[in-house]
């Protein structure tokens, strides 16, 4: 089959044919119909990060089910599946209090040491799984418990950004903040997976919802998904924009960037009790300082997220019926559809303002 293959670390993407096995045990096998770029996969291409070449990356998947293991029993063949980067084992406490995202044994979804690799190069060598997953290919061979199986209505493309971006984006407005009705949510960073806490926004009931960006195109967007206002922070003071909007301040800020400039600013924005949420990892190296009396006297809080705080079997399946029922407009995230070959071209797309998410659903070229 296909795949896209990183060889060398910061040496791009290059097509190759690979070999992938049959499914076992609680294996399935899927025929990728859609795959979408995320950043975190451009970082671990740059920097290996824990994974070494040849690898496969790519971990926002959607397909169609054409091979299961003989203990499967939570898809079938000819089911249409959103695969996750979250691995976990069901068995652990934090799996079996339903916080599957803090799983402590993700590695029990995958093959042990002692038995052979998923996916070889065609000489036998063994190619590391991106999370499990290497969505950057024609198939994908992973473990029952990241997938979720969604409407065979909901088009590919689209499935595709619920693996990660919605789950992740939405997820920290609706699992980890728990927004409620009428209160007030910045988004700080409108790419793709912010778009989602966008939208994630709008389901909770937020009554304003600031999009705060460089890129006016961005911010085009988030009005779009439901954004009531936005800051162009390339153009004003955005600390001092948002509170003219609400004096108060806001109940919930989302930082999507990651960097120090922007968390502080992030804390200044927040109203009496409320948190600042922390999801833009920037170059993974972002500190800051904090003033503890300040915080304790305005009763602030600083959370960090990982995936939104999800449980990808149920929310999977709840964002892709409120896409079909017209509630999250999946289609506005989707900026362009891409070939398997134009992976390093796609990412260098994303730096485009007006580019929010791009999926590969070409898989012959």
């Amino acid at each position: 089959m296909k795949a896209s293959v990183v060889n060398a670390v910061g040496g791009g993407f290059t097509v190759q044919e690979l070999q992938l096995a049959q499914p076992q045990g609680r294996e399935v096998l899927i025929q990728v119909r859609a795959s979408g770029l995320c950043h975190s996969d451009l970082t671990l291409a740059e920097t290996g990060f824990g994974y070494s070449p040849p690898m496969v990356l790519g971990h926002e998947v959607a397909g169609v089910v054409i091979a299961v293991g003989e203990q499967v029993s939570e898809c079938a063949v000819g089911d249409h599946v959103v695969g996750c980067l979250i691995q976990f084992c069901g068995r652990c406490v934090p799996c079996l209090s339903g916080h599957t995202h803090a799983c402590l044994h993700p590695e029990a979804t995958l093959r042990g040491p002692d038995q052979p690799a998923r996916l070889c190069c065609s000489d036998g060598q063994p190619v590391e799984q991106g999370f499990g997953l290497g969505g950057f290919a024609a198939q994908v061979l992973t473990h029952e418990s990241q997938l979720a199986v969604v409407p065979k209505a909901l088009p590919f493309e689209q499935a595709a950004v619920l693996g990660c971006g919605m789950l992740t984006g939405a997820g920290a407005v609706l699992n980890t903040a728990k927004v409620r009705h009428g209160e007030s949510v910045v988004v700080i960073g409108a790419g793709g997976v912010g778009l989602c806490a966008v939208a994630g926004a709008v389901l909770a009931g937020a009554s304003r919802i600031v999009a705060v960006d460089l890129a006016e195109g961005k911010l085009q967007r988030a009005r779009g998904l439901g954004a009531t206002d936005t800051i162009d922070a390339s153009q004003t003071e955005p600390v001092q924009a948002l509170k003219a909007l609400l004096p108060g301040g806001a109940d919930h800020v989302f930082d999507f960037v990651g960097v120090r400039a922007v968390v502080e600013q992030g804390l200044q924005m927040l109203a009496k009790g409320g948190g600042l949420y922390l999801v833009g990892i920037g170059d993974g190296t972002t500190r800051i300082d904090l003033h503890t009396l300040g915080m304790m006297s305005n009763h602030n809080r600083i959370v960090s997220v990982y995936m939104g705080s999800s449980n990808l079997k149920r929310d999977i399946p709840f964002y892709a019926q409120m896409a079909l029922a017209g509630r999250v407009n999946l289609a506005a995230l989707v900026s362009r559809q891409i070939a398997l070959s134009q992976i390093d071209e796609g990412f260098r797309s994303l730096k485009d303002g007006s580019t929010a998410r791009v999926v590969i659903t070409d898989f012959e070229h």
